[in-house]
């Protein structure tokens, strides 16, 4: 005895075909596939759909709200001490440093540039701001490797690459630690 009949609509268990069943022969049932091709099974190889399934447009579009993840908005927890840290900006590009920059020549420029950051380095110490951000911008790296090399001086800082969706690469944070 089968449990299939004419007309009825079964999807196959090993593979993804779907189709109505065409003809019953003994043991095998052929189906017209969705494509169109007759196929041969046995009845353990086939399951049985339902022939009315109706589902609405609201139907579908509550179940697709149900499923909807709502989205967590990103935020970014300041912690108190950062809270109110000022942070100063040293600006160390030589057209801000002085007036007519090309009667320096490179000695003198990275002269001006380190002197301008010790300098606004002693005196950020002095105020007791803990946070600056000096912009060396990038080129060849001498100016900033000679920043770092000026920073390894101080026993009370640490200095690591500024913000980068800020100011890209061309730029080196420095934080001081301040005695209570």
């Amino acid at each position: 005895m089968s449990q299939f009949q004419i007309g009825d609509i079964v999807e196959t268990i090993d593979d993804v075909i779907k189709g109505r069943v065409n003809a019953i022969n003994g043991k095998d049932i052929t189906i017209i596939s969705d494509d169109g091709f007759p196929l041969v099974y046995e009845p353990h190889e086939l399951v049985l759909m339902a022939n009315d399934i109706r589902v609405s447009n609201f139907d579908i579009a509550r179940i697709k709200k149900e499923k909807e993840i709502p989205k967590r908005k990103i935020s970014t927890i300041v912690k108190p001490k950062e809270r109110n840290a000022p942070k100063m900006e040293v600006d160390l590009h030589i057209n801000q440093l002085v007036k007519n920059p090309k009667q320096l020549d490179n000695y003198a420029i990275l002269n001006l540039q380190l002197e301008t950051a010790k300098r606004q380095l002693d005196f950020a110490i002095a105020k007791r701001i803990q946070k600056i951000v000096f912009i060396h911008g990038v080129g060849e790296g001498i100016l900033k490797e000679e920043l770092r090399y000026l920073f390894n001086k101080y026993e009370n800082i640490k200095y690591y690459d500024a913000e980068y969706q800020k100011y890209g690469l061309g730029a080196t944070e420095v934080y001081v630690y301040q005695n209570p």
